[in-house]
């Protein structure tokens, strides 16, 4: 069945989309097209029968973002950022043959207008801005009449505009002015984000982990070694889409040089069957003349787990080597993994026969579970796994541990949305 993307915007932009469909064989779009973004709140009515919506004007959304709230759509909104001011500009440029000094912008989030001041240093050019993003309700009127204020005191010379309907304002009020155009690279970001977020909603009630690699230190590196810095981003980019096919994950490539992953059970199992031996950092440290870092974030949707994997790949940054580490969904941390850790076997086999009782070949087995996982924190549906035995078996042999002091409750992870979470155990050295 294919995946079925509803689509808002303006006829010349979703004419764009279908162009950039037809590589996807799997996905379907239903075109919501419209002159004035505010009547994108009646559309979505009649959009019910889509796996998830994608707006293609941040304004747009920004009528419909209570709506979707309250109804907990899955949304995509084409990124309107740095990228699309500053090629904006350039055709600007072109157009005119000149630099134009005095201008104003008007744009969803403030942010990015200043990376482009940084960039482009606008210290000796007059450059107004302004961010409808901290408005509390999106108003056209308000934006035009900001545009309008500066040309009638005479601090502009042109407006560029990131909303069409503000186009149409200037134009009524003679004021030269042309709208930002969106990129082609953001359109086919937004169509792959919207198809990960639907094949990720078909696995409801699942762990969803993301996780994020980049090359360490990339403005220095990107500056100093411009060649081979290239080279290892393809390198890279290859073993990741190997990666990605073996573990049933999708890869995208940001424009941040963040290399990010997706996936949910059988990634999640590949993570925790190489705490000790990491074959994809292997790879990546035998094959890149760079260090990388890399974090993996667990949650039970999709934006828990991007911000775990934040907080993974920040932890990982710490440190000079390649590293990776995963941040529950509780926050805790586990790893570095990949890297061997220290575990006094013969302490842990005294222990387990004379406190917990077990006898040598479940001690066996336990000091290889803990072995194998690193001494990273686990579960008794972990030890059921590991052992091929049932719950119930493996909940005994827990007791047995706990009742002999030979582990002790470190946490509780909540791997399903619904039913109660599992405590998490680790040795008690």
């Amino acid at each position: 069945m294919k995946t079925k993307i509803a689509v808002f915007g303006r006829a010349e932009t979703i004419e764009r989309v279908h162009t950039f469909i037809e590589e996807y064989e799997n996905i379907e779009i239903l075109p919501f097209t419209y002159s004035h973004s505010k009547v994108v709140t009646e559309m979505i009515e009649n959009a019910f029968m889509c796996d998830v919506y994608l707006f293609t004007e941040p304004l747009s959304y920004s009528y419909a973002h209570q709506k979707i709230k309250r109804k907990k759509l899955p949304a995509v909104v084409v990124a309107n950022n740095e990228y699309m001011i500053l090629s904006s500009l350039y055709k600007l440029r072109q157009k005119h043959s000149q630099e134009l000094n005095r201008i104003s912008l008007d744009i969803l989030n403030e942010k990015h207008i200043e990376e482009v001041r940084k960039e482009l240093d606008f210290n000796e050019k007059q450059i107004y801005s302004y961010s409808y993003g901290k408005d509390e309700s999106p108003d056209i009127e308000k934006i035009a009449s900001f545009h309008k204020k500066l040309w009638d005191d005479g601090k502009i010379d042109y407006v560029l505009s990131s909303s069409k309907e503000v186009e149409s304002h200037m134009k009524n009020y003679g004021i030269p002015v042309s709208a930002m155009i969106i990129p082609d690279v953001n359109l086919k970001e937004a169509i792959q984000q919207a198809n990960s977020l639907t094949v990720l909603n078909q696995s409801k009630g699942a762990q969803l982990v993301t996780g994020y690699i980049r090359i360490k230190d990339t403005e220095a590196v990107h500056a100093e070694k411009q060649e081979i810095y290239e080279e290892n981003i393809y390198k890279l980019k290859q073993i990741l889409i190997n990666f990605g096919k073996q573990s049933d994950a999708l890869l995208s490539h940001n424009r941040n040089d963040h290399f990010v992953i997706v996936g949910t059970k059988k990634l999640l199992d590949h993570l925790q069957n190489h705490y000790r031996n990491f074959p994809l950092l292997s790879e990546i440290q035998s094959t890149l003349s760079m260090p990388i870092d890399m974090g993996y974030g667990l949650g039970l949707h999709a934006k828990e787990s991007e911000e775990n994997a934040l907080l993974a790949l920040d932890k990982s940054s710490k440190d000079s080597r390649s590293l990776c580490y995963i941040v529950n969904e509780r926050q805790d941390t586990i790893g570095p993994i990949g890297i061997k850790r220290d575990i006094d076997t013969s302490n842990l086999f005294h222990a387990l026969i004379h406190k917990a009782r077990l006898n040598n070949e479940l001690s066996y087995n336990f000091i290889d579970f803990i072995t194998d996982r690193n001494n990273e924190p686990f579960s008794s549906n972990d030890i059921a796994t590991f052992y091929k035995v049932t719950k119930r078996s493996a909940e005994r042999t827990v007791n047995k541990l706990l009742t002999g002091d030979v582990i002790r409750v470190s946490g509780e992870e909540r791997p399903y949305l619904k039913g109660r979470p599992r405590k998490l155990f680790t040795l008690n050295q």
